[in-house]
């Protein structure tokens, strides 16, 4: 017994007759003679009583229209899903990112990237860096978007067996009020924030490590005042005249695009260079589906599309 036996044996019963049956679905009626014959040698039993070329079920042809009704709709529907899963319009992303990205940017990314497909799931979840990192060992997400800084080489060897990376790189930019003296520059250096009151994230994530590097490299003071989880919630203290910073581009480029033309903090070049990296992980364990990839694919080259934009940089 096969799908295209049953589908042929519905059409019969729906049909009362082989030659309608044929018509229906665009074949001989010697085939679906043969199918039918087919059917019955399988099940070892008949189907039909033959009276001439009247067709009469017998009682369990009727139960077996109800079995094939479901079956073929099942298949049926389980083929449409699955064009919707290859074509990117069905199926569900379970996506966690760090506080940043998660406050505007991948929300507007998932947003555009859904589009009209009402039939895609979204979790979108927000962890710190080495909390999505486990997540991500542990398979329980799809996607996830960290930054490296606070990852042990330890961490990295056991790690890399659980998820497939890759990596973006780039600078972090120096945040600064509005109103500050050095707002107007197009690049700020560590002797110009020589003594300035500064914030920056919590002691060993490695931002810290290189910041300090760069003050030290310049010979000024890195005057720590203020340390958090998250950049994010530095700019609250840089709006208020209360501390510079040093942060990521895209916790930048999302509080620019939150405030707006509200936005009372300025974003430069700034050297000696404190470098940053970004990590979009997938479990290794499970193959992403092809909407996780395709997702994966268009963040990734979001990312460096708003990395390479000179908008933060300029005067």
């Amino acid at each position: 017994m096969n799908l295209q036996q049953l589908a042929v044996f519905r059409e019969i019963m729906n049909t009362g007759s082989l030659s309608a049956a044929a018509r229906n679905l665009h074949r001989t009626q010697p085939a679906i003679s043969a199918a039918l014959k087919a059917l019955e040698a399988s099940l070892g039993m008949e189907l039909f009583h033959r009276e001439g070329r009247r067709l009469s079920p017998v009682p369990e042809a009727r139960y077996l229209l109800s079995e094939a009704e479901e079956i073929l709709d099942r298949v049926s529907a389980t083929r449409s899903n699955l064009a919707g899963m290859r074509d990117r319009v069905r199926g569900t992303l379970r996506i966690v990112t760090m506080p940043g990205p998660s406050a505007f940017l991948m929300p507007q990314f998932v947003s555009r990237f859904i589009g009209d497909a009402r039939d895609i799931r979204v979790t979108l979840s927000t962890r710190s860096s080495p909390q999505i990192l486990n997540l991500i060992a542990a398979q329980s997400f799809d996607i996830g978007f960290c930054d490296m800084g606070t990852r042990s080489e330890t961490e990295d060897r056991w790690q890399s067996e659980l998820f497939s990376e890759l990596v973006t790189t780039c600078t972090c930019l120096c945040a600064l009020p509005a109103d500050h003296p050095l707002a107007d520059r197009g690049t700020v250096t560590a002797e110009n924030l020589d003594g300035e009151p500064m914030g920056a994230l919590q002691p060993g994530h490695v931002t810290v490590r290189d910041t300090q590097r760069a003050f030290d490299a310049c010979g000024a003071e890195f005057n720590l005042c203020v340390d958090a989880q998250y950049f994010v919630p530095l700019f609250h203290f840089i709006e208020a005249g209360q501390i510079c910073a040093v942060v990521d581009p895209l916790s930048a480029e999302s509080y620019l695009r939150l405030r707006g033309e509200n936005a009372s903090v300025k974003f430069k070049r700034f050297e000696p260079s404190v470098p940053f990296a970004y990590s979009l992980i997938t479990p290794q364990q499970r193959r992403p589906s092809l909407l996780a990839q395709e997702f994966a694919a268009q963040w990734h080259n979001y990312v460096r599309q708003i990395l390479e934009t000179p908008l933060m940089t300029s005067d």
